[in-house]
């Protein structure tokens, strides 16, 4: 489920989590969400009611050289 999430934000675009039909609740969804945040690959941003997710390519790229690569290679598999 967070190999999918973060394969949808590989784009480099911001989403929103209504976005993503990966055939789970809402609640299961924004559970891995929250896992992927707390571990600072994503980033939310709440707009009034929507929440809007981006991946913290940048960051992730500065402190793990290579790192968002193979994010891509391990997503590319799935």
């Amino acid at each position: 489920m967070r190999l999918a999430v973060v394969k949808e934000l590989l784009d480099g675009q911001v989403h929103q989590g209504s976005e993503f039909d990966f055939g789970v609740s809402q609640s299961t969804l924004s559970h891995h969400v929250k896992i992927l945040r707390e571990a600072g690959i994503v980033q939310n941003d709440p707009e009034g009611t929507r929440c809007l997710m981006s991946l913290r390519a940048a960051e992730l790229e500065g402190r793990f050289p290579g790192f968002v690569e193979m994010l891509r290679v391990l997503t590319a598999a799935h």
